[in-house]
């Protein structure tokens, strides 16, 4: 299994599982990690879900594929900016003084994510490994 395989599936299995979370529980969620979050604006939790679940499924669709380089380069462009985006705007929110600390549980992971998918897209996918 080759590098960009693991990284697709596990983002698959990340995106799935988050996608899948506040798909059936933004109404539960969103207030734990937001203080005085609406209920009814669950639907922009499902909203996210929609995104984070088609992305989940691009993912899982292109695990035998090589990413990286100029190889997958949609795949890999859609999954840094996603991380990207998801980490900077949680970091922001997640650093304002009475924030949930479980927003961290969306940091930590999508800064992962991002800088192994900007490295991918960078290096490419065959670069580091040993010539033969």
């Amino acid at each position: 299994m080759n590098i960009s395989s693991l990284v697709a599936r596990s983002s698959a299995a990340y995106l799935l599982l988050g996608g899948a979370v506040m798909l059936f529980g933004a109404d539960a969620v969103l207030p734990i990690v937001i203080p005085n979050f609406p209920p009814s604006g669950a639907f922009v939790g499902q909203m996210i879900a929609g995104a984070w679940l088609a992305l989940a499924a691009m993912n899982w669709n292109n695990r035998s594929q090589i990413l990286g380089g100029i190889y997958g380069r949609p795949v890999v462009y859609a999954n840094v900016v996603l991380y990207t985006v998801t980490a900077l705007g949680v970091v922001r929110a997640a650093l304002v003084t009475g924030a949930s600390p479980w927003l961290w549980i969306v940091v930590v992971p999508s800064g992962v994510f991002a800088a192994v998918y900007g490295v991918l897209m960078m290096r490419g996918p065959f670069d580091g490994l040993a010539k033969s």
